[in-house]
């Protein structure tokens, strides 16, 4: 539904009774979409809104050759200042199963050859 992240987590309910605390984040354009899917989809009577602000960095992409091929790195940015670097996991993925070595083997190749950017 285009919701930014969506995580469950056990909880204890009333009673002692096992629960779960369904916690979605979303736009305020989307709010009315993810309320409505929520009651026709779950049992709930009820939902609980809390505003938040969100702080992001700046994206951008760029690819870095490592031994297995290109992968394509995000980079988060603040005020101009490369602070992350992140390799995408699709395309580790991909590149491990054609060179058939694990994505883990591809990730860290990749995390070496973004400390050049």
């Amino acid at each position: 539904m285009g919701a930014l992240e969506a995580f469950l987590t056990p909880v204890l309910m009333k009673k002692n009774r096992p629960g779960v605390l369904l916690t979605i984040l979303t736009t305020p354009d989307l709010l009315t979409i993810v309320q409505d899917f929520l009651f026709y989809e779950t049992t709930s009577f009820g939902l609980r809104m809390h505003e938040r602000q969100r702080t992001i960095l700046d994206r951008e992409f760029r690819e870095v050759s490592t031994p297995y091929g290109l992968v394509r790195i995000k980079l988060g940015l603040r005020k101009g200042q490369i602070l992350q670097r992140a390799p995408e996991f699709e395309s580790c993925r991909q590149l491990a199963e054609t060179n058939h070595v694990s994505i883990r083997e591809v990730f860290t190749a990749a995390i070496q050859a973004a400390q050049s950017i």
